[in-house]
């Protein structure tokens, strides 16, 4: 018995330990980006960072890898050439998605260099949306009305913060086009859900560990980094050199993007998909007070609105099935005109009665379960 309450107080302190892990990594790296990408001075090339983030991350899997070997470079080597080489269809089935998360990263830095953190965050809620609409496109999932309400809700959030910075939400920078911002932050969006939902159709079945997969995608995330940074800041880069404009702020972006997607894909084990989507919420009131102390941003009433609907819609597409339908019933139970007693039919057995504790219920995924990245964020 004392056995079973010390492994229920453990599994607790895990439970909390992941939620403040996915709150920090969801609002710092945000943060972080819009610190450094408004200071005074040079401005570092954000191909750059998007690069040495693929760098480290595939270093450290490796690392990770070799440490699984026990440090036999032997067995390392043998493993790597049989996962990456001989099994050659697998590794070139992550060279879409790997180009679809340097794509992400990149408008990533264009949308927080011409949007607030807190719009940025809230906006950014949409690859929940988009997510959505490719799993039942792409793999013939079903939503419950609830979900498909919290869908709603979560656009009309967006729309509504997005019309707030139209309108002029507080003073702005003459040098940030939030017209820019937006677009990339829906085209991030759009890409996170379709990569998202893509990395998962193709490994299905998939014996890779996430070290490897990481490793891999690591591999192809550079290359595929520097072919953007040749295209997009080329000349400008062999000019002033790679590392122009790196400060220490810059430095704790780029360790940020590469360890902190690795470090949530260690910790969201232990969480469920409420706990997620709390962990999102927080986020958002975490940028939104950060925003203010840091950055100077003015919340209006119009943004508070957008940003608790927002807020309210992640929570209710977290919900496990079990709860959206216990909330549907009690809905349809209050708007009934008067009480009304169920009648069990003769001959059948009672309905089952759901168990207060969470295992008991069938929970929908909040994201797809695909291997963790540093583009999902």
């Amino acid at each position: 018995m004392q056995a079973k309450g010390a492994s229920s107080g453990a599994h607790r302190r895990l439970k909390y330990i992941s939620l403040a892990v996915l709150v920090v990594q969801n609002a710092s790296l945000i943060l972080s980006i819009r610190y450094a990408r408004t200071l005074p001075g040079d401005r570092f090339f954000a191909t750059t960072a998007v690069v040495m983030a693929e760098v480290l991350k595939g270093l450290t899997c490796l690392l990770l890898l070799f440490a699984q070997k026990r440090g036999n470079v032997k067995h390392l080597i043998l493993f790597l050439h049989e996962a990456v080489l001989v099994q050659y269809v697998d590794t070139l089935k992550l060279a879409v998605p790997s180009l679809i998360y340097t794509l992400q990263n990149n408008l990533q830095y264009v949308a927080i260099s011409n949007l607030p953190a807190a719009t940025f965050q809230v906006t950014y809620q949409l690859k929940i949306l988009t997510t959505a609409l490719f799993s039942v496109l792409m793999l013939n999932r079903s939503l419950s009305r609830l979900q498909w309400a919290s869908l709603l809700l979560l656009f009309t959030g967006v729309a509504i913060v997005q019309a707030q910075q139209a309108g002029g939400g507080g003073p702005r920078p003459l040098d940030q086009n939030p017209g820019a911002g937006l677009a990339a932050v829906v085209a991030s969006c759009l890409s996170s859900g379709f990569a998202g939902v893509y990395f998962e159709k193709i490994l299905k079945g998939s014996s890779g560990s996430v070290w490897l997969r990481n490793l891999q995608l690591g591999l192809f995330g550079t290359a595929l980094g520097l072919v953007g940074l040749w295209w997009a800041e080329g000349t400008a880069v062999a000019s002033r050199g790679f590392f122009f404009g790196y400060t220490p702020a810059v430095w704790g972006v780029v360790l940020n993007q590469a360890f902190g997607g690795l470090l949530v894909a260690v910790v969201v084990k232990y969480a469920d998909n409420i706990l997620k989507g709390f962990a999102t919420s927080l986020s958002i009131v975490l940028s939104t007070v950060a925003s203010i102390r840091l950055f100077g941003f003015h919340v209006d009433p119009l943004f508070a609105l957008g940003a608790g609907l927002v807020i309210g819609a992640v929570y209710l597409y977290s919900l496990p099935r079990g709860a959206a339908k216990a909330i549907a019933a009690a809905s349809a139970s209050a708007s009934a005109s008067g009480p009304c007693v169920h009648q069990q039919p003769p001959g059948q057995p009672p309905p089952p009665q759901l168990s207060s504790h969470r295992g008991d219920l069938i929970t929908e995924p909040f994201l797809p379960k695909s291997v963790l990245t540093s583009g999902g964020a």
